[in-house]
């Protein structure tokens, strides 16, 4: 991020762009927070999910004051354990990812992989597996967006039918 605006200040101006560590501590407080409470809602969600499943599941509750889930919402249920992964593994595939970036361009540039992983080469591998984690990643915002629009729509249905 840094080397970002280093670049565009130095093609912008003559004289390289410094950062204060108090400009860098707000970027990172801003940071965790957002990520903080993106994790919170994306938790929040699937809690409440499970416990409109759960409700629906074991008939505690009619129909017409909880919704029937849909199917989708039942296999919304296995992003918590992506989602709980997240929080531990993230760290490590970025570095992997930094790590094994000089021996990528080797095997672009030259087609030479020194380590491989069930005949594949090592960096194939673990490049496809982020890809594979963005793409889980992706279909549970997608889902959760999905998830947060079906809850608005038939609360309001309801304040509608109640006025």
């Amino acid at each position: 991020m840094a080397s970002i605006f280093i670049v565009f200040s130095l093609t912008m101006s003559s004289k390289p762009f410094v950062f204060s560590s108090i400009f860098a501590v707000k970027i990172h407080l801003f940071h965790t927070l957002h990520i903080s409470y993106a994790l919170f809602n994306v938790h929040m969600i699937w809690f409440l999910l499970a416990a409109q499943l759960t409700v629906s599941q074991l008939n505690l509750v009619s129909h017409s004051v909880v919704a029937a889930p849909y199917q989708w919402e039942h296999l919304y249920l296995l992003s918590i354990t992506p989602s709980l992964f997240s929080l531990f593994f993230i760290a490590p595939l970025i570095y992997g990812g930094m790590e094994m970036f000089p021996q990528a361009q080797q095997l672009y540039r030259h087609s030479k992989a020194y380590r491989f992983i069930f005949s594949f080469s090592a960096v194939s591998v673990m490049y496809l597996v982020m890809v594979m984690v963005v793409q889980v990643h992706g279909w549970q915002i997608y889902y959760s967006k999905k998830l947060l629009d079906a809850w608005f729509t038939s609360t309001q249905d309801k304040k509608e039918k109640l006025a």
